[in-house]
């Protein structure tokens, strides 16, 4: 089974409790904590969406808001990785809600048509711009991007508006 990137919402209450209890974690990471809605399962898509969203002309400022979308803050709970059938090598991290709410406004700032305006049509220029990753894609890359876009600005979007935290992990 492929390694791909897992978001969860979680009350900011919630993730003091995965803090604490590696049972809760655990739970969180089993995807059964929380309704289906609050999961977000991006694949392998971050690691296209980063470089092109430094093609669109961003600034320092909010690309490093971006790559905290997928990064997180500071580890949820380091017991974890102690877990039998738990995530091996890389830890669950997190995002308080006002960090949310931060890369939720920098995940606004750029329009998926400006993603999707950065694909370049030589297979070549994507492998050298986008990454190997994007050469495995199969369908419309520009358009999928900013599919991929526009459910990660939803996800992060519907999280601040909620005041959620984001527990991030690769499973």
């Amino acid at each position: 089974m492929a390694v791909t990137q897992q978001l969860a919402r979680i009350s900011a209450a919630h993730l003091a409790v995965c803090r604490r209890a590696v049972e809760a974690l655990d739970e969180l990471c089993s995807f059964t904590a929380v309704p289906e809605r609050d999961y977000c399962d991006l694949d392998w898509w971050p690691g296209i969406l980063k470089p092109a969203w430094k093609l669109t002309g961003a600034d320092d400022r909010t690309l490093a808001l971006l790559r905290r979308g997928f990064d997180g803050d500071e580890e949820v709970n380091p017991a974890y990785r102690d877990v039998l059938h738990s995530i091996d090598g890389h830890p669950v991290t997190a995002l308080e809600p006002r960090r949310v709410a931060a890369v939720a406004e920098a995940l606004c700032g750029i329009t998926p048509d400006a993603v999707r305006s950065v694909v370049p049509s030589d297979p070549e220029q994507i492998e050298a711009e986008l990454g190997s990753l994007a050469l495995d894609v199969d369908g419309d890359l520009a358009e999928m991007l900013g599919e991929q876009h526009t459910v990660l600005r939803d996800f992060y979007a519907e999280a601040a508006r909620r005041k959620l935290a984001v527990a991030l992990w690769w499973d």
